[in-house]
């Protein structure tokens, strides 16, 4: 049976969807995010234009983006607002934290991690459950965007319309639309993947392969989600709510990304004092996050020191002993 399993690790919380040692959903929640389905205070900064797109900012100093406006409140004035999506790594302002004037009080929104009905491991632990499952593969799919698959692979790539997904491969083109109308699926749960996404399977002259090429999709996809029909050119639209940052997203903001990285790989090593070698720009994601260290240090029972070097790859930081 399908077992969620979280792992609470080094700034940021992971959850794992396992059956038959294969992940088939997963997610990542980054420490000290705003949840969606927050209530939190703030304060109009702009009005925004036409009466959208106003922008709000939260007593914690937080950007808030909302989309519908702020209806009456004059810049300056005090306001509540409901968190509908949390941050997008980037710059780009419509990155920004969505949410939606409310009446309701304040109200803090638990992680979706301790929504599930799953098992709380152990962290640090004897055992790697979640590297057994493929969790270090995973990783590597968000960081590059490449779903390898029997018969062809997944490109995914994040735009600001929407994710995209090409599908090629080596299979007769009736075979590699259906095939990879299924794998797509499985990567787009897998990786967490909301909002509108496309993907570009074979075009294909045959309405029976679109049609199976979209049967594999509804069959794997949990709703809610609307799709577009396959069509001729083998393009097919998704729609899936979007409340927080998918594992591809999330890997763009890449020396984050690879510093809890290399720290979730170093908690399973031996005991005893430790020092990280990485490129200098997961060094200094780490150095900017202190207490990540004071916590590695208490979990390896050893003093945990920093290495920078740029010949390395950004995945390729590793820990050595003291």
């Amino acid at each position: 049976m399908p077992e969620w399993l979280v792992e609470r690790g080094i700034g940021e919380s992971r959850a794992a969807l396992v059956d038959a040692d294969e992940i088939i959903e997963a997610r990542i929640e980054l420490d000290g995010s705003i949840r969606a389905g927050s209530v939190v205070q703030a304060r109009l900064k702009n009005t925004g234009i036409n009466g959208r797109n106003a922008i709000a900012v939260g007593e914690d100093g937080h950007e808030y983006l909302l989309p519908s406006g702020a209806r009456q409140t004059t810049e300056g004035a005090g306001l509540t607002i409901e968190i509908t999506r949390e941050a997008i790594p980037g710059a780009e302002p419509w990155k920004r934290a969505l949410a939606r004037l409310t009446d309701n009080e304040p109200l803090t929104a638990l992680p979706a991690s301790d929504q599930l009905s799953g098992r709380d491991l152990t962290f640090p632990a004897p055992k790697d459950e979640l590297g057994a499952a493929g969790w270090d593969d995973l990783l590597d799919q968000a960081r590059s965007g490449v779903v390898p698959f029997t018969g062809g692979e997944l490109r995914t790539s994040p735009t600001p319309a929407m994710t995209l997904i090409d599908v090629d491969g080596y299979l007769s083109t009736e075979e590699l639309a259906i095939v990879g109308a299924r794998e797509a699926a499985r990567a787009i749960r897998r990786l967490d993947i909301g909002g509108s996404i496309g993907i570009d399977l074979p075009t294909t002259g045959s309405k029976a392969a679109r049609r199976a090429a979209a049967q594999e999709i509804d069959s794997i996809l949990p709703q809610p989600f609307e799709r577009t029909a396959v069509n001729g050119f083998g393009f097919v639209q998704i729609v899936r709510p979007r409340i927080r940052a998918s594992l591809v997203e999330l890997a763009q903001e890449r020396a984050a990304f690879e510093a809890r990285a290399l720290l979730r790989r170093a908690v399973f090593e031996s005991a005893g004092a430790k020092r990280l070698v990485a490129h200098p720009a997961v060094i200094h994601a780490i150095q900017k996050q202190p207490d990540w260290l004071d916590i590695l240090s208490r979990q390896l029972g050893g003093s945990v020191s920093l290495r920078a070097e740029p010949n390395l790859p950004m995945s390729g930081g590793y820990a050595e002993s003291l």
